[in-house]
This record gives structure tokens, C-alpha cells and sequence, in this order.
């Protein structure tokens, strides 16, 4: 019965109110909706820690960019890095700070060429410095096990006259500052509190051979005595670790990836504890002293006087329509999602047209997608030499991947270009977007390996020692590719690691990377050094990935597993009638449009024919923003999408505030800045036009409902 409380509390809060109603406790409808009122106590959540609080006052340090400025954001990785923190033994401030600084690197483009400043970014004024209270704390069972990090920054230029709160979850599997350069900025910009969650991801790591561990702070210690203040520690017995590092050693288990509790299935959840937690500080903060417990405050924020926005892109985007979803108690007023990707129902109610062509596939799971990418994107990579980052490939590794695939009659064509055409075109067939085909040398280098084996251990609950499909994660020799121990710069894996491998660092220093444990000989980093076991073949691991990709496919108790790990995090596309704008990049390849926005909206106009869901698809956007200002031929092909997710965040604000009206579903039209890859002209607001109120009508999405057995139809034009 506790864990259904845990898992359902409103179930339980129905059973004890029927009790009570039966036991003549009075009217049973309020009693299971008691209206919220101010003047009330302010109670701390019974699953909220006691938060921390600190004040900055926008010179030494605060709020949006940790006391370093626009400049410093802005500032050369290595130096700024060795300026932030003493690697030796960062305290929490520095490791804070190291955090602000690598989520806004990781989000979006800090290159003032690429619109930082001007079109986006901090502010002018105090070089972007935000002064104001922050509190911190976890949403926990009580056992340590969940501990999900939320932080509550309530800027000095909050209006007690015109509240607003922004819930924001972390993108991925980063950390509690994950949204600061997307959600986080737009609100404190704006005078908004912002609460953030980590939505039990983060980036929890766990040093098994060490035995060491974080506190929400960063701060490492061994986990025995950091006991429940622990971000994440595996729950491994000490026996089972012992034999596990001797088998493995120097291995270490992530938060997201092996907590065996399925994050992903509370998502919606955890974003709405974060607005309760966010309404809870601003009580602490300005609420009149409370006569009847001593240090208490009075309630003067509840969710009926405060505009309450969810808003955050990529997994975070996911949680906050989760959220929007499970809202029982009317907690928030509207939503803004940017290349979300949620779990659909299995069999969708709907087709998607682009430019009057039905899409083939369209509804499929963001792990679906990613161990399908993760097979094929090596090949596919090579059948466009023009393809950014492409030189970042190992081309032979590449074409062994291809014929590895022909050899499991993956690919029937011959020969190498022959072979990474067909590649490509099975991605095109599976629902990616013509527009995608020249990232995949990029994403696959960055992000589809980790993004797959995250997901599938995550959903699957698989325990670390299972070291899931022969992968596991390690420090690697950056040249030879073989685990070694933690170098020092674990300590500050706080402030620089993303969730999931390669945890890349901002200087190129040592990371944690994904290992093929199966490797002939040794465990070597997975990558142009890793063979396929049961050939030899140095082809980037295509049995890894096929293990992988059988999780899906497969009907054995593994994928099994997984498959019911998934249904725990379908959503229904049902947003109980909030304004709410999606905005996607059509040339997203890790959250491809069809199987993300696309499908999430036709599903929600069809199953509620008020909805007040609109989509904008912004032509020449892609997933990461950060990559136009890192990798060269992005910045002359890309613009920013966070431009639209702001613009966005103003429309749904305004409507909720004075009852504008939402733009209508449209496609941006956007101006690729040209030029020479890696040295594209300045970005300017000609590139990036206005949303249209009303949308020409060769811009304009339209959704035509089904009829009888008929299914809708979402039609999106070219």
C-alpha cells in the first residue's frame, strides 16, 4: 500500500477520503479538492527536503550565469575553466558555477556571432548578472533512493503584484541547470521565479571502485558517509560491487542510466513537485510570519493567483507535457515544449503529411529510434562527403560498419557508397526528415551511443553489473582507448559531466566514456577502436548496437522488460485544455519531427478537439543549438532554435496575462546565415522572422479530424 501511495497519491488520497466521508467527515467532493487558500499555512511537502537557501547579489555571483557574466560564458573553455574551479578540491560554489557554465555551452551557441547577446542570452546590463534568492533541496521517499534535485531561483525583480513561476526539467540526462540557458534565462529575464528539476536523471556517478559518491552540492565523499544525502548511489551489495570490480574495474554507475527505478515513468511528476516546491519557496520568501509555527510563513502565492508556466525543450520538454497531462490539481496554466519526444500510445489515431506525401512511419519511441539510428548512422554518415563533422568519423571504421551490416543482411547493396546510400535511405524510410541525412556523421559522434544505451538500461532497470549489451562506463587513454582509473577530474564531474557518455569536457580532457567490455583481448572506449566480438571487425561495435537494437525487436525477457518500462511512460496527448505552443527544428535528428512534435500534436487534436495546442516547425533548426557555434558548417546552415522557444514562451505568457491570442500553426521560414563553414556571416533578425498571428497559407499546419474509422490528418506543408 506505501508504494501505491508513492506512485498514486491521489489514489490514496481518494481511498482516505472515502474512509473519512463514510465516517461522516463531510462533503467528499471538497474534501478530495480542498480549495487552497491564502493566508494559510506555508507546509514544507512531506517529500521536499529542507531546502537551502542563499542569497546573490548579482556582482560576486548570481542567479543566470554563476557570477561569471555574458563575458565569461562567452570565454575560451580552457582558461575559463581553470579560472572557475580548483580541480583538486572544488567546493560547492565553484562546482555551481562550473555547472551554470557547461549547460549554457552544452545548450546553445555563446558565440556573439551566432546571436548571443543580442537575439538571445544574457542581458547588457550588469553583463547579464541576475541577483536574487535561491533555494535547493531534493524530492525524495525518505529513503535517499529517488533524491530528484530541484532548485527554486526567485529573481530581485519578482513582482509580488504579477507573479509568475517557470518549471522547467533538465534536457536529457543533465543536471539541475540543465534548462538555465532555454527556460531558466527566458523567466529570470523576465522577473519570474524559476524552478528547476533534474527529473532523477541529473548526473548522479557513482566511483564503484572508489566507492565515492555526490551530495546534491557536488561535493564527493565515500558513500558510506555521505548515506542519504546522496544524488545517486547503486544499489549494488558491497559484495556484489566487489566482485564486479574485480571482473570490471574502475567502472562507475549513472544516475539515469542505472538506478533500476525508470525515471522516465515520473517525469510528470517530478516537474509538478517542482511547481509545488517553486510556490513553496515564494511563501518562504515573501509570506508574512506564520502565528501558529514559529519561523513558518504564511501562504501568499497559490497556484490560482500565479501565472505558471512549464517550458523546457528536448527530455525536458517530454516532462513538462507529462506534467500538463497529469495536472489533477490545476497546478499549471500553460506549456512550452521545444523538440520534445514523448512516449505515444502504441497505435496513434493519425497520419502525418509533408508537403501532400503521408509520412510512412511516424509515433515511434525516442529508444526506437535511437538503436535504430545507432546502426545505421556510421554507414549512413558517408553518403554525403559535404556532412558537418564528418571528418570526425573514422572513415574505415565507417565502411566496415557498412559491410558488417551487408554481411547481417542489414543492407543488400554492394559496395561502401552504394551501402551508405541504402543506410541513409532506411533512416528516411523509418521517418527521418531528407533535411537530417547530413548530421549523422555529427550526432553520431556526440550523441546516439550514449543517447540508446542511457535510454535502454534506464527503461529496461537493468542493475550496472549487468553491464547491459557488453557496454560499460569508464575513464579511457585518450590514444589507446583503455580503461583507466578516475583521474581528479572526477571531483568535478558536477559541474562539467552531461548524464550520459562521452561526458565530454569543455578543454578535451578526460571524460567518462562508453566501453565495449567485449572487445577481443581488452575493454577498450566504444568507437573507431571497438570491434564487434564475434567478428573481429573493427566496425564500431555493431554487436553492441544490434544487442541494443534487439531490445526493441526482440520478444525475450530482456526486451520484454524494456517493452514494459516503455508503457510506463506513454502519454495520452490529453493537456486538459492549457494554452500551449511546441516549437521543433525540421532538421532534428536526435528527436526526428515525425516521431516527436508531429505525432505528439495530430494525437492531441485528435483525442481532444479543444485542444489549444499549437505547432511551430522551424526550417534550418536542429537539435543542439550549441553545436552552430562548435562545429564548422553548422553555423552557415543553422539557426537558433531557441529564438522560437522564447518567442513561444512571450506568446503563451501574453495569453495568459491579457488574453492575446496563440500564433496558429505555422512553418518559420528561416534565412540560413551561408558564407564560409566556420566563419558564417553575423546572425541577425532577418534570419530568424517573426511567428505569424495568422500564417500565410503555404506556411500554414493545418489538422483535419478523423471520421468514423478514419484517422486524422496533420498536414504539414513543405
Amino acid at each position: 500500500m506505501s508504494h501505491v501511495a508513492s506512485r498514486c497519491p491521489r489514489l490514496a488520497r481518494l481511498l482516505f477520503v472515502l474512509a473519512l466521508g463514510a465516517c461522516g467527515g463531510g462533503d467528499i467532493n471538497e474534501l478530495l479538492n480542498p480549495p487552497e487558500r491564502t493566508g494559510t499555512s506555508n507546509r514544507r511537502p512531506t517529500w521536499l527536503t529542507e531546502p537551502q537557501r542563499i542569497d546573490y547579489d548579482g556582482v560576486g555571483d548570481d542567479l543566470l550565469t554563476g557570477g561569471l557574466g555574458r563575458t565569461g560564458l562567452a570565454g575560451g573553455a580552457a582558461a575559463t575553466m581553470a579560472a572557475i574551479v580548483a580541480e583538486t578540491s572544488p567546493d560547492a560554489a565553484e562546482l555551481r558555477r562550473l555547472a551554470i557554465y557547461t549547460s549554457y555551452r552544452a545548450t546553445v551557441d555563446v558565440k556573439e556571432s551566432g546571436g548571443f547577446g543580442t537575439l538571445f542570452g544574457p542581458g547588457a546590463a550588469a553583463d547579464g548578472r541576475i541577483a536574487g534568492t535561491e533555494y535547493a533541496a531534493y524530492a525524495d521517499d525518505g529513503t535517499g533512493a529517488e533524491n530528484v534535485s530541484i532548485v527554486v531561483q526567485i529573481p530581485s525583480s519578482f513582482s509580488v503584484a504579477a507573479p509568475c513561476l517557470v518549471v522547467t526539467a533538465a534536457p536529457g540526462s543533465r543536471g539541475v541547470y540543465g534548462s538555465i540557458a532555454t527556460a531558466g534565462e527566458w523567466g529570470l529575464k523576465r522577473g519570474c521565479a524559476v524552478a528547476h528539476t533534474d527529473k532523477g536523471g541529473g548526473n548522479g556517478v557513482h566511483d564503484l571502485q572508489a566507492d565515492t559518491v555526490s551530495r546534491r552540492d557536488g561535493t564527493r565523499d565515500p558513500a558510506a558517509s555521505v548515506a542519504k544525502a546522496s544524488q545517486f548511489t547503486a544499489p549494488i551489495e558491497a559484495s556484489r560491487r566487489t566482485t564486479f570490480n574485480a571482473a570490471t574495474p574502475n567502472r562507475f554507475a549513472i544516475k539515469h542510466a542505472h538506478s533500476t527505478r525508470n525515471p522516465q515513468a515520473d517525469w510528470g511528476r517530478d516537474l509538478l513537485r517542482a511547481a509545488e516546491a517553486g510556490l513553496y519557496a515564494l511563501n518562504l520568501r515573501y509570506g508574512d510570519p506564520d502565528p501558529s509555527n514559529a519561523g513558518g510563513t504564511l501562504k501568499r502565492f497559490i497556484a490560482s493567483n500565479t501565472v505558471v508556466i512549464a517550458a523546457a525543450d528536448a527530455e525536458g520538454a517530454d516532462a513538462a507535457l507529462a506534467a500538463a497531462e497529469a495536472d489533477d490539481d490545476a497546478l499549471i496554466d500553460g506549456v512550452v515544449g521545444a523538440s520534445p519526444m514523448p512516449t505515444l500510445p502504441a497505435t496513434l489515431p493519425v497520419v502525418i503529411r509533408r508537403g501532400g506525401r503521408t509520412v510512412t512511419l511516424s509515433g515511434r519511441s525516442r529508444l526506437d529510434t535511437a538503436t535504430f539510428a545507432n546502426l545505421y548512422q556510421p554507414c549512413a554518415a558517408l553518403a554525403d562527403p559535404l556532412s558537418p563533422g564528418l571528418s570526425e568519423l573514422d572513415s574505415t571504421a565507417a565502411s566496415a560498419r557498412c559491410t558488417s551490416l551487408a554481411a547481417r543482411g542489414l543492407l543488400s547493396a554492394t559496395g561502401t557508397g552504394a551501402q551508405a546510400r541504402e543506410a541513409r535511405d532506411r533512416m528516411l524510410d523509418y521517418g527521418w526528415e531528407t533535411e537530417t541525412s547530413i548530421l549523422a556523421a555529427a550526432y553520431y559522434r556526440r550523441e546516439t551511443p550514449g543517447t540508446a544505451v542511457t535510454l535502454a538500461n534506464s527503461l529496461g532497470t537493468f542493475p550496472v553489473e549487468q553491464s547491459l549489451c557488453g557496454l560499460s562506463f569508464a575513464y579511457t587513454d585518450a590514444i589507446s582507448g583503455r580503461v583507466v582509473p578516475a583521474p581528479i577530474a572526477l571531483r568535478s564531474i558536477h559541474g562539467t559531466g552531461n548524464g550520459r557518455p562521452p561526458m565530454r569536457r569543455e578543454d578535451g580532457s578526460a571524460s567518462i566514456d562508453l566501453v565495449n567490455d567485449r572487445h577481443p583481448g581488452a575493454p577498450i572506449r566504444d568507437g573507431a577502436l571497438s570491434a564487434s566480438a564475434s567478428t573481429g571487425a573493427l566496425d564500431y561495435n555493431l554487436d553492441g548496437a544490434s544487442c541494443l537494437r534487439a531490445l526493441v525487436t526482440a520478444s525475450d525477457a530482456s526486451a520484454t522488460q524494456v517493452t514494459s518500462g516503455l508503457d510506463a511512460t506513454r502519454l495520452t496527448g490529453r493537456l486538459r485544455g492549457k494554452p500551449a505552443i511546441i516549437v521543433h527544428g525540421r532538421a532534428d535528428p536526435l528527436a526526428p519531427a515525425n516521431h516527436g512534435a508531429r505525432a505528439y500534436v495530430a494525437l492531441s487534436r485528435a483525442v481532444d478537439l479543444n485542444s489549444r495546442l499549437a505547432y511551430v516547425e522551424v526550417r534550418d533548426a536542429q537539435h543542439v543549438d550549441a553545436f552552430n557555434g562548435e562545429i564548422a558548417g553548422f553555423d552557415t546552415r543553422y539557426v537558433p532554435l531557441v529564438v522560437y522557444f522564447h518567442r513561444a514562451l512571450d506568446a503563451v505568457y501574453e495569453n495568459l496575462r491579457g488574453g492575446a491570442a496563440l500564433p496558429a500553426s505555422q512553418v518559420v521560414r528561416t534565412v540560413p546565415r551561408g558564407g564560409t563553414d566556420g566563419a558564417a556571416p553575423a546572425l541577425t533578425a532577418a534570419n530568424v522572422p517573426a511567428l505569424q498571428p495568422t500564417p500565410a497559407r503555404g506556411d500554414s499546419i493545418t489538422f483535419a479530424p478523423g471520421v468514423g474509422t478514419l484517422p486524422g490528418v496533420l498536414d504539414v506543408p513543405d
